[in-house]
């Protein structure tokens, strides 16, 4: 068995009587995209928010690549190595493509920007972002202001300004959201390529994407996780049809 890059251990969250974390464990895994799914109100967002470091869970554990986690902020955290593109864009919109993956190199680099150096010519920035963009397909675009690009572009470059963090795991909070069938098809294809440079732990409703990228699934109803396997074990399980997935 791979050693798991992210380990979530008997994660509890509570608001008031409302238990919207209910023991929660799961791994994600070297060359691997570990899918987490669920109905809407079962609780995935506040899960989220405890891996990120944006809630402290109650009781449990958040561990990546062995290293407790679980109280430091969300900065710490990925300084550490955990990457994430959000449901809602945080893209700085008058910027260019390249400059808004340059700041994440910016982070990891603890390089201040020069501004009265033109851009192009600082390649300690400059390299790492491109070569970023380049996996995403995004490197033909780099000058582009981000109000130009196209919704699926912009779900591209967000996951490309994770990739720029060196993230040794990364969370994607739906990213095929509002993208039609062809534009999830190729972000799909960026995804599958990606899973054996850096592991990913993937939040979505688009099950075509999901059953096709993950090789296993969690599923959360209720808080609690009611079923853990690979495509056909949670395609078989009654609890998940009834719960989730429909006849």
């Amino acid at each position: 068995m791979s050693e798991a890059v992210l380990a979530l251990e008997g994660l509890h969250k509570r608001f008031g009587a409302l238990t919207a974390t209910d023991d929660v464990s799961l791994t994600l895994r070297r060359g691997e995209i570990h899918a987490l799914i669920g109905p809407n109100g079962a609780g995935k967002s506040t899960l989220i928010a405890q891996i990120t470091g944006n809630l402290r869970p109650d009781a449990g554990r958040v561990l990546l690549d062995g290293e407790e986690i679980t109280e430091l902020s969300v900065a710490a955290r990925a300084r550490r190595g955990l990457g994430r593109s959000f449901q809602v864009s945080s893209l700085a919109e008058p910027l260019t493509v390249i400059r808004n993956v340059m700041i994440g190199v910016q982070a990891v680099s603890g390089h201040s920007f020069r501004f009265w150096t033109p851009v192009h010519r600082d390649r300690r920035l400059l390299e790492p972002a491109m070569a970023a963009l380049a996996r995403m397909g995004l490197e033909h675009r780099a000058w582009t202001p981000v109000a130009a690009l196209s919704h699926g572009e912009r779900r591209a470059l967000e996951v490309a300004c994770a990739l720029a963090l060196e993230p040794r795991a990364l969370l994607l909070d739906e990213p095929m959201a509002g993208l039609g069938p062809e534009g999830s098809a190729r972000l799909t294809e960026l995804l599958e390529s990606l899973k054996q440079e850096v592991p990913i732990l993937l939040i979505e409703h688009d099950m075509q994407a999901v059953f096709r990228l993950a090789e296993r699934l969690s599923v959360l109803v209720a808080g609690r996780v009611i079923a853990h396997g690979d495509v056909d074990t949670i395609r078989r399980d009654p609890r998940v049809r009834d719960a989730y997935l429909g006849e």
